[in-house]
């Protein structure tokens, strides 16, 4: 029989994402015409391929061994773009960059600055996105490079994926500057976890892996913690700490130094998140992408090597004065 190459990449799609609507996302059709082309590639294969259910789709194996073949499509499919893209001396200057907030404010920009030093005519867009959706933008087509987080296990994107590592995000306890921990001396010994049992915190929103991180850092330390105010903003979470109504765990890439807040850091094993760019495996990683990762790299060296200098006199945000 005659072979639709669009059957073979739509289950390889539907396999890659779980469900018919995320493939026909994906593929930026109707979930109704996806499921009409399920039923197509069903009578022209005369065997079932697609399982449906309350929680999406899965394959048949049937369907599992069209959607390797598919996968082969699509990747010969980008060899093709990409050598007629060399043979023609093109070189594409387009680059779609997803990052989350704290990536955008401190890694990004000097990156940023240096790719247009050297590209001047670089067609260069920033998205702010969700770390947790970063690798799903990519896969479908609409960012070439995502910053992303993984905190306290290594990033396992899927094959199609490559997550280039780019620095370790130690967290640190942020404390109103009167607490007692706070002002301490030496003010540059870690501190542990375990001291901060009776306090109140606030910390990212129940079911992030930032927040799983924490109370599993606590539940190592002896204690249970009392969240009494959940964000979803590190920035939040340090405004309210310098209220004085309650202390935190922040990302040492997120601090602000917000006023009347110090942070200490912690002593051994210390909770962390682990800051990658995820870019896709195959040809169509441009040049440019190469060069924003490898940029990307260079500062995330010079951010750590100021974390790892000795502290110069504590390590205390400074106070507006009064009336500012």
């Amino acid at each position: 029989m005659l072979v639709d190459p669009g059957q073979l990449r739509l289950l390889a799609l539907i396999e890659r994402h779980g469900s018919l609507t995320a493939a026909a996302h994906a593929l930026q059709l109707t979930p109704a015409a996806v499921t009409q082309q399920v039923a197509k590639a069903e009578r022209d294969w005369q065997v079932p391929l697609v399982i449906r259910g309350p929680r999406g789709a899965t394959l048949t194996a049937a369907g599992a061994l069209l959607a390797s073949h598919g996968r082969t499509v699509e990747e010969a499919s980008d060899r093709a773009g990409a050598e007629l893209a060399a043979l023609l001396g093109h070189l594409s200057l387009r680059l779609r960059i997803g990052t989350f907030q704290a990536a955008a404010l401190h890694l990004l920009p000097p990156a940023l600055t240096a790719l247009r030093h050297r590209h001047p005519d670089a067609d260069v867009s920033v998205m702010d996105v969700v770390s947790g959706r970063g690798a799903d933008e990519i896969s479908a087509g609409r960012l070439d490079v995502a910053i992303v987080a993984s905190w306290g296990t290594p990033l396992a994107p899927p094959p199609h994926l490559r997550a280039h590592s780019l620095l370790t995000d130690p967290m640190v306890v942020v404390l109103p500057d009167d607490h007692p921990l706070a002002t301490e001396q030496p003010a540059d010994t870690e501190l542990h976890l375990e001291r901060l049992r009776g306090e109140s915190w606030v910390s990212i929103l129940a079911g992030h892996a930032a927040r799983e991180q924490f109370h599993d850092a606590a539940r190592e330390a002896g204690f249970t913690p009392t969240v009494r105010f959940e964000t979803e903003s590190y920035d939040v979470a340090q405004a309210l700490v310098g209220t004085g109504i309650a202390v935190a765990l922040v990302s040492r890439l997120a601090l602000t130094h917000a006023p009347g807040t110090t942070h200490r850091e912690l002593a051994h094993p210390r909770p962390y998140r682990q800051l990658y760019a995820v870019t896709r495996t195959d040809a169509s990683l441009t040049p440019l992408a190469d060069m924003l990762i490898d940029l990307l790299r260079d500062v995330a060296r010079d951010i750590t090597a100021t974390w790892e200098a000795p502290p110069q006199g504590g390590q205390r945000s400074p106070n507006p004065p009064r009336g500012a």
